[in-house]
């Protein structure tokens, strides 16, 4: 009887370099939300990678950046713990070039930490071939890396030989979660963070970093589920821009959230949303710990 290995991974690195995007490429499905605009994930978020005799909890961290609010805080807070908690760790880079401020910043959390790491060149669809090893060259020449890989995770290029490479490295141990589970989120929370994702594509500026969403009801009904979702913004002149004129931009964020969480749940969905103001929630701890956001 083959033993059953198992272990936690996490993805490491700047905002937007594709850290939620190879989650969902590796689980098979979406559970991360993905966007253009830096800081789009706030909290550890994990996705579960089932084969053989084999488990691998992947945890999805925020983007590291210096945070200029609570919520950035506790944002970096997960990040950190998530890299010490790991059996490995997979540092996301875009092949720009070397390691920058906040690429030497990540280095250093990870020089302190006891953890094999692996360099992953990301969105290699986007660059010249011969522009990539003077690029490993400068990180391999910063940091001692376990390993390097050259990726694309949108176009699902050499991700499947990055499985196969952290399935090598994972220990013997238990199965943490059960073989159908995908991911820890619960499914309001999921719901949650499909309408913020469209409401990242539809808005420009700062106003999309200031909304929280609460899935406040979600009754599941013979034929149909039926939610209810209010939509904070920080500023009551930030309503108008969130609702649209004449509601353009709400229904249409409710349009296609709807069509994401229908295909998640596989039932119809009713989708009933408000928009309403909390002043600087981002700030107010006792508004952050409500909409879910710590670092615990």
């Amino acid at each position: 009887m083959s033993e059953f290995k198992s272990g936690f991974v996490s993805i490491v690195g700047r905002p937007n370099v594709g850290k939620s995007t190879l989650l969902n490429r590796i689980i098979g499905q979406k559970i991360a939300i993905i966007s253009d605009k830096p800081q789009t994930t706030r909290n550890n978020i994990l996705g579960i990678y089932h084969a053989r005799d084999l488990q691998m909890v992947f945890v999805d961290t925020p983007g590291i950046h210096r945070p200029f609010t609570k919520l950035g805080e506790v944002m970096m807070k997960s990040a950190d713990s998530a890299m010490g908690d790991a059996d490995a760790v997979l540092f996301l880079v875009e092949p720009t070039g070397g390691p920058g401020r906040t690429e030497e910043k990540i280095m250093d959390d990870l020089r302190r930490r006891s953890v094999p790491v692996i360099l992953v060149i990301n969105k290699i669809d986007k660059v010249k071939k011969d522009t990539l090893l003077p690029i490993i060259a400068a990180y391999q020449q910063a940091f001692d890396f376990a390993d390097v890989f050259m990726i694309s995770a949108r176009q699902d290029d050499g991700v499947t030989a990055l499985i196969s490479a952290l399935a090598e490295r994972m220990p013997e141990g238990p199965m943490y979660f059960p073989e159908d589970a995908v991911t820890d989120q619960p499914e309001r929370q999921v719901v949650a963070e499909l309408v913020r994702e469209k409401l990242l594509h539809l808005l420009e500026q700062e106003i999309p970093h200031g909304l929280a969403i609460e899935v406040f009801s979600m009754k599941e009904k013979e034929k149909l589920y039926d939610i209810e979702v209010n939509i904070y913004c920080e500023r009551q002149s930030h309503k108008g821009i969130v609702i649209g004129k004449n509601g353009t931009v709400l229904k249409e964020a409710g349009s296609l959230a709807r069509a994401d969480i229908e295909t998640m749940l596989g039932k119809k969905v009713l989708l009933k949303i408000w928009v309403k103001v909390k002043e600087d929630w981002r700030n107010r701890e006792g508004l952050l710990r409500n909409f879910g956001y710590t670092a615990e």
